[in-house]
């Protein structure tokens, strides 16, 4: 639906629907409207618009509702389960839980970053000292300016809106001429659009949910491990070893620092702000440097070895420990075989 020249029309979608449905599996789209984009990026240009922050202006949420709206009606013809990945607007987010009230197999995700930052992220800290620095946030669909989105993102985690929560996790390094400083001419002139799309995450995702959810109260524990690990080892074809406490299952855990109010009389962690220097990334920054954590993974436990033990050197895991993970078929997505009309384009699909 986007990235030229990746795009496809949606006769062609469809027909990848259908390929994916015929093999049990669950289709993932980016849904954003390539053609309002690049129409947009076309008249910006010629205005001379085109620093960081103008990457959101040229994907607005409109983009994501209609692409949004557009391919749900394509699964439901195709009556194709899909996944719609890193969604960020409110509106399409409530596209998303109509089709789920009228038990479409609709699921979708969205990211740390649409929870905490906003498209001012995209403007310059210091322009005085950086005036490219809002390049760092460029990612796609783009953070978004009205709070209320951010807001929409995390009552659809609360409601079961989005089946997961994911990392998104793209890096480029941001002081490297082929990582976001791609956009940054010799002569000073700034190109959003030569900006590679894409933030670092994979090592907060827990952690900022976390921070922001379950110890505001705002996230239930158990909402938590749904979003984070069991849904998406359910969705994603991994149910019958992982994302799950029981006899038969691997030994995966991440254990957190006792709180006060637990009263458990643990170790509790000393609170602190996240500097990148802390993460183990080869990215030379964190969209969320700065923000402050009371809590952050103890230990990390995989197939019953400790991987991480935050209080004793960190990393503990040896080299060569993982494993390819060969995935089956989801167990929490499949197809309802039922059709809009009498047209029924394939054979019933057997659950």
């Amino acid at each position: 639906m986007t990235y030229q020249p990746m795009q496809l029309r949606d006769g062609e979608i469809l027909g990848v629907m259908m390929a994916t449905r015929s093999l049990g599996m669950t289709t993932m789209v980016h849904a954003e409207n390539a053609d309002m984009i690049s129409w947009i990026t076309r008249r910006l240009a010629e205005q001379k618009l085109t620093a960081p922050y103008y990457h959101a202006i040229s994907r607005p949420n409109i983009a994501e509702d209609e692409a949004t709206y557009r391919v749900i009606a394509l699964a439901e013809l195709s009556d194709v389960p899909i996944l719609i990945v890193h969604m960020s607007s409110k509106t399409a987010a409530t596209h998303v839980r109509s089709a789920q009230t009228r038990l479409l197999p609709i699921h979708a995700e969205t990211c740390p970053h649409y929870l905490y930052l906003t498209a001012d992220a995209l403007r310059p800290s210091d322009p005085a000292h950086d005036a490219f620095s809002g390049a760092k946030h460029i990612c796609s669909p783009p953070l978004r300016e009205d709070r209320l989105d951010l807001e929409a993102m995390w009552a659809g985690i609360i409601n079961g809106t989005f089946t997961t929560f994911s990392s998104d996790h793209a890096p480029s390094k941001y002081d490297h001429p082929s990582g976001k400083k791609a956009g940054l001419g010799g002569d000073g002139s700034m190109r959003y659009d030569n900006v590679p799309n894409g933030l670092p995450g994979v090592e907060t995702r827990m952690p900022v949910l976390f921070q922001g959810g379950v110890l505001s109260g705002r996230v239930s524990p158990q909402k938590f491990v749904e979003v984070t690990a069991t849904n998406p080892a359910k969705l994603y074809g991994l149910g019958k070893t992982k994302g799950t406490i029981a006899a038969g299952y691997d030994a995966d855990f991440v254990i957190w620092y006792p709180t006060a109010e637990q009263g458990s009389g643990g170790v509790m962690m000393e609170p602190f702000v996240l500097e990148n220097e802390m993460l183990h990334h080869d990215i030379d920054y964190s969209p969320f440097e700065g923000m402050k954590f009371e809590n952050w993974p103890r230990y990390t436990i995989v197939r019953g070895k400790v991987v991480w033990d935050r209080d004793n050197g960190g990393v503990v895991g040896e080299m060569g420990y993982g494993e390819f993970l060969r995935r089956g078929k989801s167990t929490l997505s499949k197809p309802r075989n039922q059709w809009v009309n009498e047209f029924q384009p394939v054979p019933e699909v057997k659950n």
